[in-house]
Parts: C-alpha cells; sequence; structure tokens
C-alpha cells in the first residue's frame, strides 16, 4: 500500500484537476473483447515503488504483442502532482497506475475511462481481488483493475522464536498470543533486539498493518460509505491498548515512535525484531527464514490490507482499445502467474492462488490465500483522515499509545470530522 517505504510523506493534491476533467458518468468506450493489437505505441505512467513489477510487465508484454508499451517511473513524491497537472493540461498518458487508497478520488475527478463492459466480460471476473475493483467502481461503473498488489501479513523471525522458547512453525493466533511472543522475545535481552517494531509516526504504514487486526475481529473501520470513522469500538480500543502495553514493557524498537515510514521494516530486515506486520513484497528479500501468516484479530481469525495500485485508462487516451488489450492481457495467466507470481509478487486473482511457482513455497499460497480474506477501505478522503502528516489518525494512535490518553472516542470523532468533508 502506498509505497509503505515513504507512506507518511505523500500527500493528496488535485487542485489542478479541478474543474477540467470529465465526471466519471461519461460514456464508456466501445472496444472488443480482446482489445487491438495492430502495433500502436502505448504510454504508461507508474510510481517508483512499482518499478519492478511494472517494468517486468511491461517487458514481456512488448515481447509478444505488435503493441508497445513505453514506461514512464515517477518518484514516489512527485506522482500525484505530475497526475494533477497532467489532468489538467489534457496530457495523461493512456494508461496510468495509482495507488489504490487515491483511486476513489481520482475516479471521482473523472480521470479514468469506463471500462465496466470489458472487465464484466472477463470469464474470471469474480476471482479478481474484490477490494481493487471496488475501489475501482463508482455508480455501479468500473474504471481500474488491479496493476500490483500489496498486502500486511505477519512475519516472524523462526530465529529468535526458538531462542525465546516460541514454536517457529506457529504464528500468534489473537492479538493476546501476539503480545505475550513479542514480550517473550524482549525477555532474551539480546542487545539491540526488540520483541516488534510499527511506525508509530506514519499514518499509512499504521493503516496498512492495524486495520487488518480489526477487520480480522469482525469490526469494520468506516462506514460503508466512507464517510464515518468506526475505530472506537471495543476491539479496536483493545487492539491499541495491545500495543501500548507493548511499548510501556519495552518491548517495541524504539525509534517506532518517531518512524515516518522510510525505513519502518529496516529492523525486521536486518533480524533486530522478532515478530512484526509487514509488506508480503519484501518476502523475497528478507534474509533470514520467517514465518508468515495472516494479521490476527483480538480473538483470532485472520485479515489483510490489500494495498498496492490499480491501472485504468486515461480521460486523455485516445488508443482505449490498445490500451485495454495490455489491461486484458495483464489480467491473464500468463502475466499473472509467468510474470507476477514467476518474481513472488502477489496475483490478483484468486483462481491463480496456487500456481506452479507458489507451490514451491508454501508461504506464498498462504499470501495468497489471505488476499481473498482482505479488504481495501475506500473513502474519498482517505488521504487527509489517515495518511497526512498529522493526520487524526496518527493522532489518535499516538495519544492512545504513546501517552494512554484515552482519548479514543474523541480522536475517532475528528477522523469522522474529515471524512464527512464535502
Amino acid at each position: 500500500m502506498i509505497g509503505l517505504a515513504a507512506a507518511g510523506a505523500m500527500a493528496l493534491g488535485l487542485a489542478a484537476c479541478s474543474g477540467s476533467a470529465p465526471t466519471a458518468t461519461s460514456a464508456a468506450p466501445s472496444v472488443s473483447a480482446d482489445g487491438t493489437d495492430d502495433g500502436t505505441t502505448l504510454t504508461l505512467w507508474t510510481r517508483a515503488p512499482l518499478e519492478k513489477q511494472a517494468k517486468l510487465l511491461v517487458a514481456a508484454y512488448n515481447a509478444s504483442h505488435k503493441n508497445q508499451v513505453e514506461l514512464t517511473v515517477v518518484p514516489n513524491d512527485d506522482y500525484v502532482a505530475k497526475v494533477g497537472a497532467a489532468a489538467g493540461s489534457g496530457s495523461l498518458p493512456d494508461l496510468f497506475a495509482a495507488d489504490i487508497v487515491y483511486v476513489p478520488n481520482w475516479v471521482k475527478q473523472g480521470l479514468f475511462q469506463d471500462i465496466s463492459a470489458n472487465i464484466d466480460s472477463l470469464s474470471f471476473k469474480d476471482s479478481i481481488n474484490k477490494g481493487h475493483l471496488a475501489a475501482g467502481t463508482s455508480e455501479g461503473k468500473e474504471y481500474v483493475l488491479p496493476f500490483v498488489l500489496d498486502l500486511s501479513m505477519l512475519f516472524w523471525n523462526k530465529e529468535l522464536f526458538k531462542e525465546a522458547g516460541l514454536d517457529p512453525d506457529k504464528a500468534p493466533a489473537t492479538m493476546d498470543e501476539y503480545v505475550a511472543a513479542a514480550k517473550k522475545i524482549q525477555a532474551l535481552n539480546k542487545p539491540g533486539v526488540y520483541g516488534t517494531a510499527t511506525g508509530l509516526n506514519c499514518g499509512g504504514c499504521l493503516v496498512f498493518t492495524w486495520f487488518p487486526s480489526i477487520w480480522a475481529s469482525g469490526d469494520q473501520v468506516m462506514s460503508a460509505d466512507g464517510t464515518q470513522s468506526l475505530l472506537a469500538g471495543d476491539n479496536a480500543k483493545k487492539i491499541y491498548d495491545d500495543w501500548a502495553d507493548m511499548w510501556k514493557s519495552g518491548a517495541v524498537l524504539p525509534s517506532s515512535k518517531d518512524e515516518a515510514g522510510p525505513t519502518w521494516t529496516a529492523g525486521f530486515t536486518s533480524g533486530k525484531v522478532g515478530l512484526m506486520l509487514y509488506p508480503a513484497t519484501l518476502l523475497s528479500s528478507t534474509p533470514f527464514d520467517v514465518g508468515v501468516a495472516g494479521i490476527p484479530g483480538v480473538s483470532g481469525g485472520a485479515s489483510t490490507f490489500v494495498g498496492g495500485d490499480g491501472i485504468g485508462i486515461s480521460k486523455d487516451s485516445k488508443k482505449a482499445a490498445q490500451a485495454w488489450n495490455f489491461l486484458n492481457w495483464m489480467m491473464s495467466e500468463d502475466a499473472q502467474v509467468q510474470v507476477l507470481a514467476k518474481d513472488n509478487d502477489v496475483v490478483s486473482r484468486s483462481d491463480l492462488a496456487n500456481n506452479e511457482y507458489s507451490s514451491k513455497d508454501p508461504r506464498l499460497i498462504t499470501i495468497n490465500e489471505v488476499a481473498g480474506k482482505g479488504d481495501t477501505p475506500v473513502a474519498l478522503n482517505f488521504q487527509q483522515a489517515f495518511n497526512a502528516v498529522g493526520s487524526p489518525w496518527v493522532t489518535m494512535v499516538r495519544n492512545q499509545v504513546l501517552n494512554q490518553a484515552n482519548t479514543v472516542d474523541k480522536d475517532n470523532d475528528q477522523i469522522t470530522a474529515i471524512l464527512g468533508q464535502q
């Protein structure tokens, strides 16, 4: 989600688009089921955190099609402004990817073309990740497909688990078990080693990793229309209290207090943290033996935040048929399995979760299966309420975890106030 290495640094601002983009109800282009592959040059933008996956997909498409895609990778912190400026001047590329939490706003701004008919005609539509489809749906029309998924998962360091007398092959199944495991690892008193870590000044990190505990507990984080925060329930308060308990006991990596996103996973990756709620995309680059499971709730269950980016055809493209040819191929088994799964990335189709590459590593099957149990929250003002520096969500977490201020209800009302802004 949100290229989590820079989650806390991003800002949503589409002022350049206002008044210049068509509404999200503009007519859909007439495009055949497979699109057109006639040697057309297509332009595609993506943000830097997805560069690896984007380059692999584009290279594979270009090698097997007459059409050719020209990829532009934009620095993460510049992406929103670049899209906004291009939308305002009518110069968006044919295809562009968008952080999934921004998609609802950009759909409302009219930045994507309606591709409902083509998505609905896909024989495997029911297996496409529902969170990404929902984020790109407005008034019953669909504008976006999943580009790259990034899931939050529970990772644990098996060697540290063994040293602490914990079963290295068994994931903590509840929040209480998570807390107990963190404290046992802390009790090893190994220099520089801590039970767990997080980003307590990183709104994006926190939604990515804490929302799933609320979902796994059977609750929602927002109302269905994304205008009311539901983060003051009993289960949510228990989760905040659990983290406050770990913080007070010294079981949380101290730098977590001021971590704003850029280095929030570094402690675990360096082998200095016992267990952590962590991006699934980092599995292949974690240099030691780890266990992987869904994120548990208060009393069990498992969930994940289905982040990453969606992709659609821009309002400015005159090449919708050719652009759909790329999107149609992108969702095919060739692309999902032979490009993404082969590179240990998560597939966007549940029917392809168990494939020739994931079958070699049970952890990949776990990640793919948990993707179907996760969620992608949808709200027009998501950025301002949760991800922005000093957001009311960050304030709520810091008040409760660091200060035990007992202000959850008041802070929750502040989140609702922003979510409900028109």
